[in-house]
């Protein structure tokens, strides 16, 4: 399939689904944990997936696992989109998901204990993404930047398949065009946040196992940092890190410093494609030093700029 037709394609199947959400009432309402004021469409990430189904039926079936564990998990997030699913059934779904993936790329021949390790970073990695996907743009923009460095190693390092990356390039960008708007017209969804988790996850591992190394994780530090310190700040607080929230950094810049939300998706995106660069050429190069140094850098910077703005905003609320 040429490119401008796949393009056609998935933009004719988004449209469709805006039909289909408008009519089944699949809409976002807003409530005082949302960071929008509109009704929205939720899960025009759908087509991340229909992307990956496209790829999928036009290339022999290649990755039957991988199929599979995104199908299942694309599946009860979106039936968790149109309405709430058990927290225990999306857990054992992921689960099951990542296993598949574990499967069709090679982690069990690892030692149990990284086997263990893995398991918990992927796993963590998808609620990752559904927990950062909370304002216009930073997930699609995101996604786009690591797909865009995935594809770039690609050329290099053969770990993977370019068409695939493409197609989901393409599927980000349309999806960007309805979502990077300071009034979106859609939102990824839960599918969406996890489909792209999902796929991104699969080529992490890939990557790792082409190279025998695990600096390639860098590449989810930007969403990795502000999850985990904000799961610790609430367990800190003593506060259930499973309800809804809005005390990540970005949401706190976004809602209560009020930057824009474009500005702050594109920060986010900007600083890991950053990390990026200092990873592929690292590796290149052979310093992995540099990736090393650069990730302890964000990090101290990272922490510096939450405590400072809570502090902020605790003084503000006062």
């Amino acid at each position: 399939m040429s490119y401008i037709i796949f393009s056609v394609t998935i933009f004719a199947c988004l449209m469709i689904y805006f039909r289909i959400a408008r009519a089944c009432n699949i809409i976002d309402k807003p409530n005082q944990r949302s960071s929008h004021i509109e009704p929205t469409i939720r899960g025009g990430g759908v087509i991340f997936f229909v992307a990956i189904f496209i790829w999928f039926l036009g290339n022999s079936f290649q990755w039957p696992w991988m199929m599979l564990g995104i199908s299942l998990v694309a599946i009860i997030n979106f039936l968790d989109d149109i309405n709430e699913q058990p927290a225990i059934l999306r857990f054992l779904v992921h689960l099951v998901g990542v296993l598949m993936v574990f499967f069709q790329v090679g982690v069990f021949t690892w030692s149990f204990f990284l086997i263990m390790i893995a398991l918990i970073v992927c796993i963590g990695a998808l609620s990752a993404f559904n927990f950062m996907d909370g304002i216009n743009g930073i997930t699609g923009l995101y996604a786009l930047v690591n797909l865009t460095s995935f594809y770039i190693v690609q050329q290099t390092i053969p770990f993977s398949n370019a068409q695939l990356l493409i197609f989901l390039i393409v599927s980000v960008f349309v999806f960007l065009y309805y979502n990077f708007r300071t009034r979106a017209v859609c939102f990824a969804g839960d599918v969406g946040s996890v489909t792209i988790a999902f796929i991104q996850v699969f080529f992490l591992l890939q990557l790792i196992m082409a190279t025998n190394n695990f600096l390639w994780v860098i590449m989810f530090l930007v969403y990795g940092i502000d999850s985990v310190v904000t799961i610790l700040y609430r367990l800190k607080r003593r506060e259930n890190i499973f309800k809804p929230h809005r005390t990540h950094l970005y949401q706190y810049l976004a809602n209560e410093m009020k930057w824009p939300h474009q500005a702050v998706s594109f920060a986010y995106a900007f600083i890991q494609g950053v990390l990026n660069f200092v990873v592929i050429y690292g590796y290149l190069n052979y310093s992995y030093f540099m990736p090393l140094v650069a990730a302890v850098i964000f990090i101290i910077v990272y922490l510096g700029l939450r405590n400072n703005i809570s502090q902020r905003i605790l003084v503000k609320g006062k």
